[in-house]
């Protein structure tokens, strides 16, 4: 039977245990001597008294707060060591304060050892001594689960991020003649992976197929869809599904997959035959794209159709074909890249993204795609920097 102990005396200029006192003491003469001198400590505690083992564990298995034990070592239904590892058992975020005697110095050192915070001995008991085991023991309970905590999340994190460098594309390329360079840059934090996606696969008979898309939100439910539709694409790539029969069935699996009906995602899917001479184009509520022609770079707008997920079904995608000069590079991307303010009131947009890209159009391949990332970050970066999910995609057929 567990009872309430009542500690007599004035409160004033007491601290608050932050947690609730089970003293585990089969011995009345020490109970009252325990009670005495937490009267006389800088404590404020509630105090329940079991006198056994059995007693202690019913009382810790209803109890839901945080617990300091102080526990005797001799009691009518365990002894020694075992006592501490039943308390534990019972309930492992509970502080464990052991009680000893005068002889039994090392016992207490032992009981630290299989998980005890603290012992005090029984004959040098004072009020200052057990004000200080007490709070301690619930500080370095405290401080321990913080710490294993931590280091869950930790190992959790490298897990995760292992889990999300698995799900980054690796272009699927049959041969040497097509250059690939790309940017991801994931607006949540302490992610790899956002909503946005891209893929780059070479079929056998030469041809490049490529898609960017934006999945609608941040979070890693809309990164775990970004990666269903990628994967999705790639294998209707592989399975000769293109154009608009492929949207089509990106958007029937996205509706199955999404887990709102507000979801939706914009893509622009790509194909560059082998002969080099153009590419095809099939957009849904993606934004336009860059050409780095010989003459320079443009924006263009090919005739598109809506978001997959508006509403399924209904949905008419087009596809344009578009003649490439050679050396042309085709640049695509999501737009987190130009949506970043750049005043109280104004956006990069898409006529700022093409300035800047005429300003690096002399930059070969890899360090336009950086520079022009980084020159949208700086813009963005004295008005709340760029918090959406940025993926840039520069494709084109190699020279010579």
């Amino acid at each position: 039977m567990t009872e309430r102990l009542v500690v007599s005396g004035t409160t004033a200029g007491r601290r608050e245990l932050d947690a609730s006192l089970l003293l585990v003491e089969d011995d009345s003469a020490d109970a009252l001597l325990f009670t005495e001198v937490l009267q006389d400590s800088d404590l404020r505690a509630d105090v329940h008294w079991c006198t056994t083992l059995g007693e202690a564990r019913t009382f810790l298995a209803g109890h839901s707060g945080p617990v300091c034990v102080l526990l005797d070592l001799h009691l009518p239904d365990v002894r020694g060591l075992d006592a501490v590892r039943q308390v534990i058992a019972a309930h492992p975020d509970a502080a464990i304060v052991v009680l000893t005697g005068l002889v039994e110095g090392e016992a207490g050192q032992h009981a630290v050892a299989e998980g005890a915070q603290d012992y005090l001995v029984k004959g040098r008991l004072d009020a200052e001594t057990l004000s200080r085991a007490l709070r301690y023991a619930v500080q370095r309970k405290q401080v321990e689960q913080a710490s294993a905590a931590l280091h869950v999340g930790r190992l959790r994190a490298e897990e995760n991020a292992r889990l999300e460098l698995g799900l980054l594309p690796v272009p699927l390329m049959r041969g040497t003649g097509f250059e690939v360079d790309a940017r991801y840059d994931p607006g949540r934090e302490q992610g790899l992976l956002g909503g946005d996606f891209y893929d780059v696969v070479q079929t056998a008979d030469g041809t490049v197929h490529a898609v960017i898309g934006d999945v609608s939100g941040h979070g890693a439910t809309e990164a775990a869809l970004g990666v269903c539709l990628r994967v999705a694409w790639r294998a209707a790539v592989l399975s000769g599904c293109t154009g608009p029969a492929q949207l089509r069935l990106l958007e029937e699996i996205m509706a199955a997959e999404r887990s709102a009906e507000q979801v939706f995602a914009t893509l622009t899917s790509l194909v560059f035959p082998a002969d080099r001479a153009s590419v095809r184009v099939v957009r849904a509520g993606h934004p336009g794209l860059l050409v780095r022609g010989p003459s320079g770079t443009t924006w263009y707008d090919p005739p598109g159709g809506m978001a997959l997920g508006i509403a399924p079904g209904t949905g008419s995608w087009p596809e344009t074909d578009l003649p490439l000069a050679g050396g042309t590079g085709i640049v695509v991307f999501t737009d987190g890249l130009f949506e970043g303010l750049t005043g109280p009131r104004t956006r990069l947009g898409e006529r700022g993204l093409l300035a800047l890209a005429r300003k690096y159009e002399s930059l070969p391949a890899p360090g336009f795609v950086q520079a022009l990332v980084r020159a949208a970050t700086d813009a963005a970066a004295p008005h709340g920097g760029l918090a959406d999910d940025i993926a840039v995609l520069h494709l084109a057929w190699a020279s010579g």
